[in-house]
């Protein structure tokens, strides 16, 4: 994350419930466990926002 700090303008938490995890980058869905049906792996969330960023 550090690497992208300068280039990320906030980082948002929404409580939900029913399961639901969902992370979007520039608002475009780029991960949801309710359409995977798992958990992210380590590191996952991190190589998705960085591949999204560009």
């Amino acid at each position: 994350m550090n690497r992208l700090e300068s280039r990320i303008a906030s980082v948002k938490l929404i409580p939900s419930g029913g399961g639901r995890f969902e992370v979007t980058v520039n608002k475009r869905l780029v991960y949801s466990k309710l359409e995977t049906g798992r958990h992210t792996e380590p590191g996952e969330v991190l190589g998705l926002v960085k591949r999204e960023d560009g």
